[in-house]
């Protein structure tokens, strides 16, 4: 088979869905299949395009090659199509008219799917979550039209819709009334640089201050988007803070980002926290296993997750992991967290005590967790996204 794969958000900063087809990619590469491979991206820089070769592991693989595609109107086509030309020109004219003249088996992409191809070329789209429709009022308008409109029309032409956990594919089936047998789902998990990982001394000091990091801290990081729920972090962080010594609060993520939540550091402000909650922006992916190891403590407060990768990251770095008591994530992380009540802010604070105060919960949590993250591999789900194109 020929599969074509949107890889447009690798090189992009995008956190979670761009560990998604990071490893995916890298991994399908290992496993020595003889279909080929399109790797479609929007990214004509080529330093940047052979660095991504030589992460994914495909430099010399005959069957896998990148392919960069950009915008292609013309200037009297901007004018005609501008509306397009300004958010959707690669999606639904230049990566279709590209498929039309170069046609694919199947394509794989991530929720919105490409318009205007061929029905021949069967359609994967992998949903990382639907956020969207439980928690519309935390969504920009013009995302939430987007999504509104966009996502019922992409799973229509999807042949194939594919979740990343038993929860996020019962959703699909529950909320868009969706055949069962249309839709899969793939574990993700975690990268192999923290399941290798050998942190020296020296390289923690050297994060440490190259984020000016505290000797001591709680850490969330991630996007901060406002359905990660980072205030009520600070509130129950606030409760306790007086009996936790010199332990600050660090928060990790690009507070400039479009959709960053704006009652984070409005929260911060409230409790003249300043001193105490720290913000290092965004953390480069070569450093996030020594930021992990650094921690004492990980929390992941969502209101809502399809999978959750960050919960796993900590456990792989011996942080103990305190989670919002939400399904995907008692899926995902199990007896290797502690669960909180969303619904109280009490329970919240006094099991974020708990956990930052008590060495052998923190050592059970840490063994439990350790014990965990075996169950996610990268490599079983290349595997059975593989399997899953060749049914198709």
């Amino acid at each position: 088979m020929r599969i074509g794969i949107d890889i447009r958000l690798i090189g992009k900063k995008r956190t979670g869905d761009e560990v998604v087809f990071f490893n995916l990619v890298k991994n399908l590469a290992r496993i020595g299949t003889d279909h080929e491979f399109e790797l479609l991206t929007d990214i004509t820089d080529k330093k940047l395009l052979k660095e991504i070769s030589e992460n994914l592991g495909i430099v010399g693989k005959d069957n896998f090659k990148i392919v960069a595609l950009t915008p292609t109107l013309s200037q009297g086509e901007r004018g005609k199509w501008k509306f397009l030309h300004n958010r959707f020109a690669w999606n639904f004219w230049t990566l279709p008219r590209y498929l039309r003249k170069n046609p694919v088996d199947i394509y794989l992409t991530q929720y919105i799917t490409p318009f205007f191809v061929p029905r021949s070329i069967k359609i994967a789209t992998i949903v990382h979550d639907l956020s969207f429709n439980f928690f519309p009022q935390l969504i920009k308008f013009s995302d939430l039209l987007f999504l509104k409109i966009l996502i019922p029309l992409s799973l229509w032409r999807a042949d194939k819709i594919i979740g990343v956990s038993q929860f996020t594919r019962d959703e699909i089936i529950k909320f868009y009334q969706t055949k069962p047998e249309k839709v899969d789902y793939i574990y993700n998990a975690i990268g192999e640089e923290f399941l290798n990982s050998n942190i020296s001394q020296a390289e923690k000091e050297a994060v440490r201050e190259k984020y000016q990091l505290p000797e001591n801290f709680i850490l969330y990081l991630g996007t901060l988007q406002p359905r990660k729920n980072i205030p009520q972090l600070v509130e129950a962080f606030n409760a306790i803070k007086a009996k936790l010594g010199d332990t600050k609060l660090v928060l990790c993520g690009n507070l400039e980002a479009h959709n960053a939540d704006r009652q984070i550091e409005k929260t911060v402000k409230k409790y003249a926290l300043e001193k105490e909650v720290v913000f290092p922006g965004f953390i480069d992916e070569q450093n996030k296993v020594v930021v992990f190891s650094l921690a004492q403590v990980f929390v992941f407060p969502s209101l809502y997750e399809g999978f959750g990768i960050p919960p796993l990251e900590a456990m792989s770095q011996n942080a103990a992991v305190l989670c919002s008591d939400i399904p995907s994530l008692r899926e995902i992380a199990g007896d290797g967290a502690v669960f909180f009540d969303l619904r109280s802010l009490d329970d919240f604070s006094e099991k974020l005590y708990a956990i930052s105060t008590d060495n052998e919960l923190r050592s059970r949590l840490i063994r439990l967790g350790q014990e965990r993250i075996g169950f996610f591999d990268w490599e079983k789900s290349a595997n059975k996204i593989l399997a899953i194109f060749e049914k198709m």
